[in-house]
């Protein structure tokens, strides 16, 4: 008689032992650790802009496809608007990016020890940190270039080509999320071509992943087509402004180990050598070569540093996975054995990496106030990385101060707005204008407690949204001066600057009252006011 014993105790069992349950009980900590962080200094920069486009839901937007607008509206509408709201969402992506790195060391072939060091190695990885503290497109990139190399794995180690579909499932997602990850599922093809593993293109189902793929993406697609292809004009024009920093190769590879934290390197590049050149991983070997195509168009291309980071889970899981090997005595590259078996070294590795992330972790999570952050920093062995060349006379790295100086910015326009008669503060009479989506941005969300309407801008989406009914009549501009101003308006005022906060970016915003425009209404002057940079 056949057994009718359930399985399920079997199942957990295999779950603990596997270590598995260690690992989500990691990501689970990791969670409650960026919820508490998350809400220590202000809103930042770009998180303004997604919520603005989240008001405004479209099928694209000139600086990012639509799903982090997409996502950010509901999580508003189900969590509220607090900060530790806006970031649940790359908190709980940078936790479970946890997760999906030991998966992957598990199908490499790696055990408890592969599991959890990889695991620990995202944890404390400054990059992923960074990803789960604020709201942006980097934030679920890893999940979904990992996912890929998932689905890529399944695909190849189960010999079922069904699994390519779910890769184009994902992959489609991801472009509806940031366009980089094209260059990823283009690294994997010219991996799969240059490797054994070319035979799956004669099979349907990779070619079936390639159109799920490409149909997720159509709205945007057309998106794009119809409105002349926005976002290739704005990287045209910040790439004839020089704004970005450029890197020669061994810096920019120097930056790659920081973003990891520098003791993560030996396990990421075992990794990748282990995928280029070990005879156990062979059959992916296409996920190396995949890297090697990454780095190199990132690097021919200017990318900045952080472009490539989405990629390295995948590097860290098979370093994890050998590194492992090599401990337990197991057969290495070169085929070798090893026979000694140095279990201590287990718990030596994960401690030291433990103590190198936890001095790490204030570079990206704000455990500190900005003044001992600036102490803290000075006692760092190298200079933080900046990206862009505006931001080299920043007090604080440009991801902590952009998160400064904005509730000084609408104060004051809150200011100019309240030195308007009555009849200009009635609906459609008065409009604000910023100069960049960061101000507008922030009228559009803190200026609802003055009572400020939404903020018209020129630059990036908002210049799409148009001058929303306002004829220019009265205007209160941010950030322009006086000169420029009274060559378009009969009369401008000068309100003040915004208060200076000593640790923001962006500060001391004159603020004006315009009346009488001289070049027609606001719609006429509208597309000189265009600005995609």
């Amino acid at each position: 008689m056949a057994s009718t014993s359930p399985t399920p105790p079997s199942e957990r069992q295999s779950f603990f032992a596997s270590g598995m349950a260690l690992i989500w009980l990691l990501a689970v900590a990791k969670l409650l650790f960026h919820i508490y962080y998350n809400n220590r200094y202000g809103y930042f920069r770009d998180e303004f802009d997604y919520m603005s486009c989240g008001d405004h839901l479209a099928w694209g937007y000139v600086d990012q496809p639509p799903l982090i607008p997409f996502l950010i509206h509901i999580c508003r509408a189900v969590l509220g608007d607090s900060l530790r709201s806006i970031r649940f969402i790359p908190a709980l992506a940078s936790s479970l990016l946890v997760v999906q790195t030991a998966v992957l060391a598990r199908e490499f072939g790696g055990r408890r020890f592969a599991l959890l060091l990889s695991a620990i190695t995202v944890i404390i990885a400054p990059q992923y940190l960074s990803n789960g503290s604020l709201l942006g497109t980097n934030c679920l990139e890893p999940n979904l270039w990992m996912g890929c190399a998932y689905f890529a794995i399944l695909a190849i180690k189960r010999g079922n080509p069904k699994y390519w579909l779910w890769f184009g499932v994902i992959a489609g997602i991801g472009l509806e999320e940031k366009y980089s990850i094209a260059l990823f599922g283009f690294g994997i093809v010219v991996g799969l071509l240059l490797t054994a593993q070319r035979k799956v293109f004669l099979n349907p189902w990779i070619w079936l992943g390639g159109l799920a793929a490409f149909l997720i993406f159509l709205p945007n697609l057309l998106w794009n087509i119809h409105y002349h292809w926005p976002f290739l004009e704005l990287m045209h024009n910040i790439r004839a402004e020089g704004r970005d920093v450029i890197l020669p190769l061994p810096e920019f590879f120097f930056q790659q180990t920081f973003l990891l934290d520098p003791i993560t390197a030996p396990i990421w590049l075992t990794g990748l050598f282990a995928l280029l050149f070990s005879a156990r991983l062979k059959p992916y070997r296409f996920l190396g070569i995949c890297y090697v195509v990454c780095f190199t168009v990132f690097f021919v291309l200017h990318g900045k540093n952080y472009y490539l980071s989405p990629v390295y889970p995948m590097l860290l899981a098979a370093g994890a996975y050998i590194i492992d090997s090599a401990i337990d005595g197991k057969k290495l590259l070169s085929g070798k054995e090893l026979k000694p078996r140095r279990v201590w070294l287990k718990p030596v590795i994960a401690l030291i990496l433990i103590a190198s992330g936890a001095h790490l972790a204030p570079v990206t999570i704000p455990m500190l106030s900005p003044a001992h952050f600036i102490a803290y920093e000075k006692t760092l062995p190298m200079k933080l990385p900046v990206m862009e060349h505006g931001h080299e006379l920043s007090p604080l790295p440009q991801w902590y101060s952009d998160q400064f100086g904005w509730s000084e910015i609408v104060s004051e326009a809150a200011v100019a707005w309240n030195r308007l008669p009555a009849e200009d503060r009635k609906d459609g009479a008065c409009g604000i204008f910023a100069q960049d989506y960061g101000a507008a941005g922030a009228i559009d969300f803190l200026g609802r407690q003055y009572g400020l309407p939404p903020a018209i801008s020129g630059h990036q989406t908002f210049w799409l949204w148009g001058p929303r009914g306002y004829t220019g009549q009265c205007l209160i501009v941010l950030g322009d001066n006086r000169a420029r101003l009274e060559q378009l308006f009969n009369h401008v005022e000068y309100v003040g600057d915004s208060p200076d906060n000593p640790y923001a970016l962006e500060k001391g915003l004159a603020v004006w009252i315009c009346h009488g425009p001289k070049v027609g209404t606001l719609a006429d002057l509208w597309p000189e006011l265009k600005k995609w940079s």
